[in-house]
């Protein structure tokens, strides 16, 4: 870039390596550090900022109309963004949906989220892809003043996501009920007026249309904090636990997680299901591993393919740790497995109703192929309610 077009950047993005991105900042002022990950979906950047297993990341958009539909509340996964940043190609054009209640760069200034324009985002995905999910320093400035070298001894000096429980800051504080059901045309968001099945819900960065789906299904849900114990669990009576997608290193979330879940299997033959860290706790539960990946898989076109029904879905990803397969123990089947490259995407337990999934059933990007899941939870609820 030419030493005019530095001198009218008003944001940079330094890389724990020494590269530098310089662009043109919205949303927030100031300084974020965080994890560098990209996401190839061609939609859905407000439901990716507002899940919260994006804490500790900066977010870049391969795809580059990001902020041409704007935002609505209806969109929002949580109640704020949890992503640190967003990196995009173009900067966002005026909303182009009826739906827009707001601007994308307002929204994020609003809600404390640094944003950058202008950058070659082929050219930084590509690097994330051979180096590793770098650390990064995002810094917007309206003056472009930047000392870039307390910004690189930012991203040098940050800790990273290995090691780190973030599911317990993502997660509710207290227990609460859920009953709002899936989008349907006419009417969009309805409540669930019966219910089959009362199910809870351990929250360790839920999105909400996770919570939905289970609704949708007949639950009546009751979420409960990340750090509850087998005890509090099964005070409710469930026919069915469900685990939640989440944030940061699931070894870290296990040294509290995997005892409940063990609890709960040990004490119980209930119903389990897991979505994502959900999924990777199930498996720390089950005796098996999770490894840091070198990017990730973060996007809504992934192909997963079903083991036992040969059946291939369009599934969407956001994980940046795995379940190490060759890890699974006897009595644990591998039941879905990524066709990019092969990683676990599924396990269940031979002999009991005890399964999860690494990807999002309820993002819909197939649009329907993977809901049938939430179908099969509540099928083994409903068979273990008879029994």
């Amino acid at each position: 870039m030419t030493m005019s077009a530095i001198q009218k950047a008003t944001a940079c993005l330094v890389l724990a390596d020494g590269s530098i991105f310089y662009g043109y900042g919205f949303g927030a002022i100031g300084t974020t550090v965080a994890e560098l990950c990209f996401n190839t979906a061609m939609t859905g950047y407000q439901e990716i900022m507002t899940d919260p297993s994006y804490a500790g990341q900066i977010v870049t958009f391969t795809f580059p109309h990001i902020g041409n539909t704007g935002v609505t509340q209806e969109d929002d996964e949580t109640s704020q963004p949890y992503a640190a940043g967003m990196v995009v190609k173009w900067d966002p054009t005026d909303p182009s949906s009826w739906r827009a209640h707001d601007e994308l760069p307002s929204w994020l200034k609003a809600r404390g989220r640094i944003a950058i324009g202008g950058i070659d985002t082929r050219r930084l995905t590509r690097a994330i892809r051979q180096q590793g999910s770098p650390h990064v320093t995002l810094c917007h400035k309206l003056d472009g003043e930047f000392d870039v070298q307390k910004l690189l001894a930012q991203a040098q000096n940050f800790a990273g996501l290995e090691g780190i429980d973030l599911a317990r800051g993502v997660s509710c504080t207290q227990s609460y009920k859920w009953d709002e059901k899936r989008w349907e045309w006419p009417d969009g968001y309805s409540q669930r007026e019966t219910h089959k099945f009362k199910v809870v819900a351990v929250d360790y960065g839920a999105k909400r249309n996770i919570l939905r789906c289970l609704a949708s299904v007949g639950c009546d849900l009751t979420v409960l904090p990340a750090k509850s114990t087998a005890e509090d669990v099964l005070a409710h009576k469930p026919d069915g636990v469900f685990l939640s997608n989440g944030p940061g290193d699931p070894a870290a979330t296990g040294t509290y997680s995997v005892p409940m879940i063990q609890g709960i299997l040990e004490r119980s033959k209930i119903p389990v299901f897991g979505i994502c860290l959900g999924h990777q706790m199930l498996a720390l539960a089950l005796g098996a591993k999770t490894v840091k990946m070198n990017h990730g898989h973060h996007g809504a076109n992934h192909p997963v393919k079903d083991i036992e029904t040969n059946r291939v879905e369009i599934t969407s990803m956001n994980h940046g740790f795995t379940v190490d397969s060759q890890s699974l123990p006897n009595g644990v089947l591998e039941t879905h497995v990524s066709l990019f490259d092969g990683s676990n995407c599924g396990i269940r337990m031979a002999d009991r109703p005890v399964f999860s999934v690494q990807y999002h059933p309820e993002a819909s990007p197939g649009p329907q192929d993977s809901f049938y899941l939430f179908e099969k939870f509540a099928a083994a609820m409903g068979t273990s309610v008879g029994a």
